[in-house]
């Protein structure tokens, strides 16, 4: 029986200082953080690399030294981003996931060097049951900075592996403060890393109990119950298909695929390996001359001659080991479904769960940092160090970036969100070299759901979007920020005004460049020659437009007047420098324009006298659907749409723009401005802009030259939805996208039922995602007809798409309820 007065009396650890643990016995501990890779986003590959670096790194170790790692996985529930600041969606989304239950994860490393002359510890003797603990050396300098340096060489070889890193634990989160609890006090009282130090009661007798929690230990310490096979990776059946194999760690089923409170535990014990074979030389002997009374005596001598074979024909280092998961729970009613899903995870390993009952307040003391020299080599097995690394374990949680500089999706396994910076930080670590994006998908993938959200996010980040659609995906998006939204429709046509230029501006190149092409577009066509002096006759027209709107404050800018200016006072112009018709016909140049002139038939498009300042609106679509196919309108709206990107671009400094084009970019390319497609993914990025392509068909990425060559190429981040329907026709498109075999297995792994998305950055990270949406965000991003009726008219009945919105959740709930 030990209570937590006694433990205090009997406190294995004596003191801390220069960021070590000292025990009562002498051990010295150095103890790091570890920031694992995180689960599901790793390959066949990087884990046999990540085997090989932990085996390279414990070899440097000298003997009688320790290794203890310590993954703590605490159910925590979300508290949300903390955006002080939020939109209505935002807040919406908040209440969604707050409280949402996952697993913390903490990884923390402990290496002991045993001191010299220190009892080894067994079932029969260990510090627990000591009366009194006095250290029997004190180090010396050089005995510790000695160690040091074999530990600095363990850290620098693990970390060189690209992996993984580790930080260094100081005195105060070994011991602890006044306000957070720290590594000891987290061990022994069950408490999370941000916590404050509570104290509790531990009871040894009849079980462990620290506080209310009931607490159960699970042991693989004898090599009877560990899997015949082991290494540094494992199928996962779940996220496998026919055609690939998708790896998680060997243990992963006892860390973070374990949904319940618990500490997996690992110890590796270093030995004097040549005392180590010598004693195995003598148990085979003893063996070897015991094999005439038993069958089960010539078993164990022929493992024992086959291990000391490998030992000395490959080099192998010997070690014991000893792995075990520690569970708890403050309902003692749920511990037999814990240890039902304990022994699952362990099966599933083809090991054997074994409930410590005498032992377990051993190995639970054991297990307090620092005190690992205590554990009983008696609940240890040996093996070579290859077999025993196995069983760490290699992985941890999704990271996340700060909220207000990335986008909220969610982890594959709890649903937690996570915010991932697709932009700034994978540049500024060089993971990528562009911020072009390519979202692909097919019908019914969540595509347009993913692309809304995105951009929706960036909106509210501050950025201003321009969005180039073919199906109203964006509509409603649109409507709920405000935003201008163009399309065709025969009682409302599209209306735009490219001549108008806001207060405080002037006719600057650009501009005059982009209303010239503008004009030669509507004037010429593509097989027409376009001479000097016609340049230089429109460029002058145009000076001389903008110089009598100086003079004339009452006329309004547009078409109608640039073409009445044309007409009069220009023509006069012209005929004073004697400009002949072969030079510039400003005769035919009127006449072919004049559908665009008041009373013709295209007079609505360029005299638009509302939403005309586009340069300073933040959120425009342009829905091209009605009009992809007109032989005039389209190619001059696509202008318009350049001109106006262009000027945003260029004009709004230190300003995120975003340029989306969905299906559209087909019509673009073939109405020939493919070059601005090739044009923006080269250049935009230079300006803090975010060329977008979406698109859903397969054979379009793989066929289209314009895709391959402009944007796949200047694409360093790509989104994929679900492509199991192209199981048998991939390989084309894994080679288009000239993706690696880990990323054909994670983007078929991606399935649409639990809304994943496969997000590719620059092709070194690659990650599997959620895009879990409340209800206020599906609603404001659905596609689905009715539903976009029934939330246009609750909008129009409540004064607003925020209200409308708040009303078909409410509706929808009721409806459930009932």
């Amino acid at each position: 029986m030990a209570t937590f007065q006694h433990a205090a009396r009997i406190f294995p650890v004596y003191k801390v200082e220069h960021d070590c643990l000292v025990s009562a016995q002498g051990d010295i501990t150095i103890a790091y953080q570890l920031m694992l890779p995180e689960i599901f986003t790793l390959a066949d590959n990087e884990y046999e690399a990540y085997h090989q670096a932990w085996i390279r790194a414990v070899k440097v170790l000298p003997k009688q030294s320790i290794i203890h790692k310590q993954d703590r996985f605490i159910r925590q529930q979300y508290q949300g981003n903390g955006l002080a600041e939020s939109s209505f969606l935002n807040r919406a989304a908040d209440r969604h996931f707050r409280g949402r239950p996952y697993l913390d994860h903490d990884c923390y490393l402990m290496l002991t060097k045993k001191a010299g002359d220190r009892k080894q510890a067994s079932s029969a003797f260990s510090g627990l049951f000591r009366k009194h603990l006095v250290p029997r050396q004190v180090t010396d300098d050089r005995e510790l900075l000695e160690f040091e340096e074999k530990a600095g060489q363990f850290a620098r070889i693990l970390s060189d592996c690209g992996l993984l890193s580790l930080r260094r634990i100081q005195d105060d989160e070994l011991a602890g403060t006044m306000e957070q609890a720290g590594l000891l006090e987290q061990y022994c009282f069950l408490l999370d890393g941000g916590e404050r130090p509570v104290l509790k009661d531990v009871h040894l007798n009849d079980g462990i109990r620290i506080g209310d929690d009931h607490v159960r230990i699970y042991t693989l310490g004898d090599a009877e119950d560990m899997p015949s096979m082991c290494g540094s990776r494992i199928t996962y059946e779940k996220y496998s298909t026919d055609q690939t194999k998708f790896p998680v760690g060997f243990a992963s089923q006892l860390n973070l695929l374990l949904d319940c409170n618990h500490i997996y535990n690992q110890f590796l014990f270093i030995e004097d390996t040549p005392k180590v074979l010598k004693q195995l030389e003598a148990k085979k002997l003893r063996l070897q001359s015991l094999s005439a009374y038993s069958r089960e005596n010539t078993i164990s001598m022929d493992a024992t001659n086959d291990f000391l074979n490998e030992a000395i024909s490959q080099q192998r280092l010997p070690v014991k080991a000893h792995f075990n998961v520690m569970v708890w729970s403050d309902q003692p009613e749920q511990l037999q479904e814990i240890k039902n899903q304990v022994g699952s995870a362990m099966a599933q390993l083809g090991a054997s769960a074994k409930l410590e009952s005498d032992g377990a307040a051993q190995i639970w003391w054991a297990g307090i940092p620092g005190n690992a020299a205590d554990f009983p080599l008696n609940d240890t097995f040996d093996t070579f160090l290859e077999q025993g690394t196995c069983f760490l374990n290699l992985e941890s949680n999704y990271r996340s970036d700060p909220p207000s500089q990335g986008i909220r999706f969610c982890d594959r396994l709890s649903g937690r969100p996570v915010y991932i910076d697709l932009f700034d930080a994978p540049r500024k670590k060089g993971i990528t070299s562009n911020m072009g994006m390519l979202v692909c998908g097919t019908s019914g993938g969540g595509k347009s759901m993913t692309v809304n959200h995105i951009l929706r996010t960036l909106y509210d980040q501050g950025a201003h979007c321009v969005t180039v659609d073919i199906g109203g995906s964006y509509k409603g998006l649109c409507e709920l920020v405000g935003g201008y939204y163009f399309t065709y429709e025969e009682a409302n046509p599209i209306r735009f005004n490219p001549f108008y230029i806001p207060e405080g501006q002037t006719l600057d190149t650009e501009k005059k460049e982009s209303l010239k092409a503008l004009l030669v577009t509507l004037w010429k066509q593509e097989n027409e020659s376009f001479i000097r002096s016609e340049y230089v006759a429109l460029s002058n027209a145009l000076q001389g437009y903008y110089d009598h709107l100086k003079k004339h404050r009452d006329i309004f800018p547009s078409f109608n007047t640039f073409y009445d200016y044309l007409y009069g006072t220009y023509a006069k112009v012209l005929k004073a420098h004697k400009v002949k018709d072969k030079d510039f016909d400003l005769d035919s140049f009127l006449y072919v324009l004049q559908p665009f002139y008041a009373g013709g038939e295209f007079d609505y498009l360029l005299n638009a006298t509302d939403n005309i300042d586009l340069l300073e609106q933040r959120f425009v679509v342009i829905e091209l659907d009605n009009i992809k196919d007109h032989p005039i309108l389209f190619p001059v709206v696509t202008l318009i749409i350049m001109e106006m990107f262009i000027s945003k671009m260029r004009k709004l400094k230190g300003i995120r723009k975003v340029l989306t084009i969905d299906e559209a970019w087909k019509a673009i390319a073939n109405s020939g401005m493919a070059g601005f497609i090739q044009y923006a993914f080269k250049t935009i990025r230079k300006f803090n802009g975010v060329p977008n392509v979406v698109t859903q068909e397969l054979d379009d990425l793989i066929s289209s030259p314009i895709v391959k060559d402009a944007i796949i190429n200047n694409a360093a981040i790509k989104i994929l939805m679900d492509m199991r329907s192209y199981l048998n026709k991939f390989d084309k498109l894994q080679a288009t996208l000239g993706m690696s075999d880990k990323g054909k297995a994670q983007v078929l792994s991606v399935s649409k039922e639990n809304r994943d998305i496969y997000i590719d950055l620059g092709g070194r990270v690659m990650k599997v995602v959620k895009n879990e949406l409340c209800s206020e965000e599906y609603f404001a991003y659905t596609t689905e007809g009715t539903e976009r009726v029934k939330i246009q008219e609750l909008a129009s009945l409540h004064g607003g798409m925020e209200q409308g919105i708040t009303a078909m959740v409410k509706e929808q709930k009721q409806n459930h309820s009932q």
